[in-house]
């Protein structure tokens, strides 16, 4: 017998006939169908996707904001009420536990949202460095189902189940509303590189919402959308995947994302988990860069797969792939990999070892792709 979660859809995604799959303990819809369809739905029209398997958490009290500070390299009480932020929780040598979103609910609330994979780790982390400050860590994983709507005809589609104002609801913003009459948390927010939205709902609520929001797109080309080209769609925007381009061996200067840790925290005396590391790390990003996260592109037709070395066009290694797969946008394969940076600027050819074959690639700037505003 099968001991993996399953989401409030499980049944609804059989009954599509979706290919499940194993995904960080959770039976999770890999692809209903072609996934290169599905991918090209949420560039050109739309997708629906089931993405109750990450990890809601929430911090509430008189200090959840200061707490937040204190055990997340952003400035999280600095929020404005109903936004989000993307940030991170490291280890004291600075190295990421987890990519995150968090949304300040209220003034005193806030919704964490964790990957799945690190959903545990992050809440007992949560738990232990709440301690000393006026702040409640509630697992609210049960509590929520989450599905996405993404595409340019995302707000269409939505506008069909909702009265809520979705023009004026701003990228990386959050509120309640209701959607097929249900009560929900509506975000903007995505991992796609479309426009779209994140439903936070009951899990007694996701299948009528989700079949409000399938009746809503007919017409509109709206498909259901499994794990698979959730995949390559964040590939092509650039997206970093925890597992992949994120570890607990990297710190976020490592990562080229620096610019989320916020030494200018006016809470704590500006203290934090993991700073004195993160600001070594911060000075010798400067002085001595690390390897530089770039994006590569193939000039022929195999595809660069995670953990492929990259090596210089004198065949000394000079990095590794994260991620690489066909791009259905691109038409080409393409990847991620951290490279040595004198081998980092866009337009260098290098290549990459592919079962003892160097095919050739050229490195691009991220992301591969980004959508027309």
């Amino acid at each position: 017998m099968s001991s993996l979660r399953l989401t409030a859809l499980d049944a609804l995604h059989r009954a599509l006939g979706a290919t499940m799959t194993d995904f960080a303990g959770w039976d999770m819809p890999l692809r209903y169908g072609s996934e290169r369809e599905e991918h090209l739905a949420v560039r050109t029209k739309a997708g629906l996707f089931d993405l109750s398997h990450m990890g809601e958490i929430t911090v509430t009290g008189p200090q959840a904001g200061e707490m937040l500070d204190h055990a997340l390299v952003g400035f999280v009480s600095a929020l404005g009420e109903l936004r989000a932020r993307y940030t991170m929780i490291c280890a004291e040598n600075g190295g990421i536990l987890d990519d995150l979103i968090v949304y300040r609910l209220r003034e005193d609330a806030f919704l964490v949202v964790a990957n799945a994979s690190n959903a545990q780790l992050v809440l007992d982390e949560l738990i232990a460095r709440a301690k000393g400050f006026d702040a409640v860590v509630t697992d609210d994983r049960d509590t929520y189902a989450l599905i996405a709507v993404q595409g340019p005809e995302a707000t269409g589609i939505l506008a069909g189940t909702t009265e809520a104002d979705l023009p004026g609801l701003k990228y990386y913003a959050i509120l309640p509303a209701q959607v097929a009459g249900r009560d929900v948390l509506l975000a903007r927010t995505g991992y796609t590189g479309e426009d779209g939205f994140e439903i936070f709902c009951a899990p007694a609520d996701a299948e009528a919402i989700w079949q409000a929001l399938t009746e809503a797109g007919e017409g509109r080309g709206l498909v259901p959308c499994g794990l698979s080209c959730r995949d390559t769609l964040r590939l092509e925007a650039g997206m970093p995947l925890y597992g992949h381009e994120l570890s607990t061996d990297l710190t976020p200067f490592d990562a080229g994302l620096g610019r989320v840790v916020r030494f200018d925290k006016t809470t704590n005396g500006g203290a934090f988990v993991g700073r004195a590391a993160l600001e070594r790390a911060a000075a010798a990003a400067e002085t001595n860069p690390p390897k530089v996260l770039v994006g590569l592109v193939s000039e022929g037709k195999r595809v660069p797969r995670a953990e492929y070395t990259v090596v210089s066009t004198e065949g000394a290694p000079i990095g590794r792939i994260t991620s690489g797969a066909p791009s259905p946008t691109l038409g080409r394969p393409i990847a991620m990999a951290y490279v040595d940076a004198a081998h980092a600027a866009p337009g260098t050819t290098v290549a990459v070892d592919v079962r003892g074959k160097h095919e050739p690639v050229q490195v691009v700037a991220l992301p591969f792709y980004k959508r027309a505003r």
